[in-house]
């Protein structure tokens, strides 16, 4: 079993130092690798980078992470995803990372993702250029996504977005800002790709567990969602059976 830790939106400040890390004392005992959602700072600045930086620093098992539309949000991501590097954190966008746990190759592929809305109530690449751009850009990292988890030379392989690929997992959230929640393009590339799980946040009244049109089991591990410090959800390597979700670590 390979044993997945995961957690979104952890929007931290400059005044949190220390405070998400006092409840992951027990990650390393209980997971094999820790995976982050996305939107770990409050309003994108490198100050917010660095004290997250600080929060996933030597936790003892390896940390993969997206950044949400809040890291963008001060136009100072690339200067966020150096500062998480510099931290041991593999930052992904569009491409994909692969780390051994007791023998066992775990591939993880994603980056932030888009919106755009999900079948039947959704954007179209047509009209004003600001539309097509807005649709062009999700179709763009859903390619992006798909190609990276097919490419990924894993016995068990993962999905991890900040936007949802799933309807399922919004439920909570009023209908009117589902297209600006996730999109259903992303869903299709995880279907093609068939990973073993799909990991998103982002939205934080939503709900924890979905699934894509195609069946592949879709999780969101917003804090205020899973309401905990992270979820855990162990994989059955040789089978790739549905991941048993367990709550752990009080919040």
């Amino acid at each position: 079993m390979i044993r997945v830790a995961a957690a979104g939106d952890l929007h931290v400040g400059a005044d949190m130092a220390g405070a998400y890390r006092d409840r992951l004392g027990r990650l390393a005992g209980q997971a094999d690798v820790f995976l982050v959602a996305g939107d770990l700072t409050r309003h994108g600045t490198v100050e917010e980078g660095r004290v997250a930086a600080g929060e996933l620093r030597d936790l003892g098992v390896p940390v993969i992470a997206v950044l949400g539309n809040h890291d963008y949000h001060s136009d100072e991501e690339e200067e966020i995803t150096g500062v998480l590097r510099e931290a041991g954190v593999t930052v992904l966008e569009g491409d994909g990372t692969v780390v051994e746990c007791d023998g066992t190759r775990i591939g993880v592929a994603g980056g932030k993702g888009f919106g755009g809305g999900f079948e039947g109530r959704c954007a179209s690449d047509f009209g004003e250029p600001e539309m097509k751009a807005f649709i062009r850009h999700t179709k763009a990292f859903a390619d992006r996504l798909g190609t990276a988890l097919l490419e990924l030379d894993a016995d068990v392989r993962v999905s991890l977005t900040h936007y949802s690929p799933a309807e399922d997992t919004l439920e909570g959230e009023p209908p009117e800002i589902y297209p600006f929640l996730g999109s259903y393009l992303m869903g299709e590339a995880i279907d093609a790709a068939g990973p073993a799980l799909a990991i998103h946040g982002h939205a934080h009244k939503g709900t924890e567990k979905g699934m894509t049109q195609g069946g592949v089991r879709v999780r969101n591990v917003a804090l205020p969602v899973i309401q905990h410090a992270y979820a855990l959800y162990c994989l059955d390597a040789a089978e790739a059976t549905a991941p048993v979700a367990e709550r752990v670590s009080a919040w």
